[in-house]
């Protein structure tokens, strides 16, 4: 039995989540499907983090277990002639068995872009999210370090999440602005449900003047998701990394400014 990872690439906009579900079309069911084309067999990968419908991937990271033996660019080229045109895999790698794209990452990075603008973009519908309000990005670079850290999330957690607890190691949280966009980078060693957008959504509500930079750090001490803004749309939400211990090779992309 052979074990392969690959990185995979997808814009979520058509799909309902990483996720295969029998009544609606997953990037998990196309990436499946194709892969199982290649090996003439059922294939079953698993993921560094599951997202959600409309939700974008720069950098997923998967793995399945196969007997069938194949060169790497079956698993790429061959995989990709399959595949719809917004999802590609990027790169595929051969791995330990004791290697899972889940559980072996020992952190995972988020990117929520948002274009910050008078009017809205016809070119980038749907892969950011469009705030027409002017945002201070330093204010919210500000509000946002008062979440670094390990410490209780709950009131960035949705309401249908279904971890036992709200408690994260977040060791990153940055917001910059390039030109019209807004960049809030977030890393951490794992998420709760929604967490990104709800950390997303609080802070704008901040860059746009409607509370101040403490505001931040005062709903994560009350740990009550009734208490925060609402949730940021799905559509400026990118998965851009796991990271793995180095002792797995695996390649490392360069995000730049690809993402605007």
């Amino acid at each position: 039995m052979n074990r392969w990872a690959l990185g995979v690439e997808y814009v979520g906009t058509d799909y309902c989540g990483w996720q295969r579900q029998g009544h609606c079309n997953s990037v998990q069911g196309q990436l499946e499907k194709a892969l199982g084309q290649i090996a003439h067999a059922q294939i079953d990968v698993h993921c560094a983090g599951r997202t959600d419908a409309g939700v974008h991937g720069f950098g997923q990271v998967v793995h399945f277990d196969t007997d069938r033996e194949r060169p790497k660019t079956a698993w790429m080229q061959g995989a990709n002639t399959l595949l719809p045109r917004d999802i590609r895999v990027v790169w595929a790698q051969q791995v330990d068995e004791n290697f899972h794209a889940r559980f072996s990452a020992q952190a995972r990075q988020y990117r929520y872009v948002i274009y910050n603008r008078l009017q809205p973009s016809a070119l980038l519908h749907g892969r950011v999210y469009w705030e027409r309000h002017p945002l201070n990005e330093q204010a919210m670079h500000h509000a946002g370090s008062a979440l670094i850290g390990e410490q209780d999330f709950s009131s960035f957690r949705a309401s249908q999440c279904q971890a036992r607890h709200g408690r994260r190691e977040l060791q990153m949280l940055s917001v910059s602005r390039h030109q019209d966009f807004v960049h809030i980078d977030i890393k951490a060693n794992a998420f709760v449900h929604h967490m990104v957008r709800n950390i997303a959504g609080t802070l704008m509500q901040i860059g746009r003047g409607e509370k101040p930079i403490e505001w931040a750090g005062e709903l994560l001490a009350m740990k009550d998701r009734t208490k925060a803004y609402a949730t940021a749309p799905a559509e400026g939400l990118y998965f851009i990394k796991a990271f793995y211990p180095q002792s797995f090779s695996l390649p490392q992309l360069s995000l730049g400014e690809v993402l605007w």
